[in-house]
């Protein structure tokens, strides 16, 4: 019986170490993905990389509107909330996008205001306010807006925007809101 309740305390410590200490210590940090700039894309998706402390999560809500009024650049996704290896990103742009495949992630696009039109190579989806869509990994695609939609966008933090193309609308780090 009294191995039966040290292995009770041994088993409720760890659960205290790893669920409910990093909670409220504030040595507690977790770690972000960044890419070397001397790797391409694709070996960097699949690579171990460097990590950097970055503070903890707080359970806060998220206004949209306002972090959408915090930027103006078209192409430049800004990192808003992170959940399970995945970021939340806001997102403005207007024109049309490189043509471009993730091979190993989905990206799921969410228009918050305005609309776009979702191009395929053998066809198009025309994706309106509070609608979604989700692009499988492999499929090429091309995100073209006649005038300035914002979309809110959930993919794996290791998504690089422009995918297998890299060109002046690649971002290989993301500004955080």
């Amino acid at each position: 019986m009294n191995t039966y309740f040290t292995s009770l305390r041994m088993l409720a410590g760890c659960i205290s170490f790893l669920f409910i200490q990093p909670i409220f210590s504030q040595s507690y940090f977790q770690t972000i993905v960044s890419r070397p700039h001397n790797i391409s894309a694709r070996d960097a998706a699949q690579a171990k990389f460097t990590f950097q402390k970055i503070k903890p999560h707080k359970m806060e809500k998220v206004n949209l509107v306002q972090k959408l009024a915090l930027f103006s650049e078209y192409w430049s996704p800004k990192i808003v909330g992170e959940l399970n290896g995945q970021h939340v990103k806001l997102v403005k742009f207007k024109g049309a996008f490189v043509w471009h495949k993730h091979d190993h992630e989905d990206e799921l696009f969410f228009v918050v205001k305005g609309s776009f039109n979702m191009e395929y190579r053998d066809r198009t989806v025309t994706v309106g306010e509070n609608e979604f869509l989700i692009v499988p990994k492999g499929v090429e695609h091309r995100p073209v807006a006649e005038e300035e939609v914002s979309v809110m966008l959930f993919e794996p933090a290791t998504t690089l925007n422009t995918g297998d193309t890299e060109n002046e609308l690649t971002k290989y780090e993301l500004d955080r809101l």
